[in-house]
């Protein structure tokens, strides 16, 4: 009986620390073909607090942490990314960032994804 409680209790320790490795304890990703720990894995590769970390269709995606900070924290990392490439921000509606650029119009839009994750969603034409 000793020896089943033993080999059920390594078989859990494998299943814990398989979940925690791969981070399936993250909610999923509104994007194809890329999981969590991908997204978090670029995220740490990079030196700042956003990166790229998928484009689909004509948008791309950016994770920026947030550090406990919320989605205002990241309202300004997007600003400073955009308003680099010459757009200048306007307004803000709920999820939406407004920018303008030449009598352009551009929406980046966020979303909290944990309490230390936002993802963005920019059309790709900002640049």
């Amino acid at each position: 009986m000793k020896k089943v409680g033993f080999i059920l209790g390594i078989a859990i320790a494998i299943i814990a620390v398989f979940i925690f490795e791969n981070k399936l304890y993250y909610p999923s990703l509104p994007i194809e073909n890329l999981s969590a720990k991908e997204a978090i894995d670029k995220l740490k590769e990079s030196e700042s607090k956003i990166a790229e970390i998928a484009v689909e269709g004509d948008s791309i995606w950016y994770i920026i942490s947030s550090e406990n900070q919320g989605i205002s924290s990241a309202d300004e990392y997007i600003k400073q990314l955009i308003g680099s490439n010459g757009w200048e921000f306007k307004d803000k509606d709920g999820a939406g960032l407004f920018f303008e650029k030449d009598g352009r119009r551009l929406i980046a839009t966020t979303q909290m994804w944990t309490g230390n994750y936002v993802l963005v969603k920019i059309p790709d034409d900002f640049k």
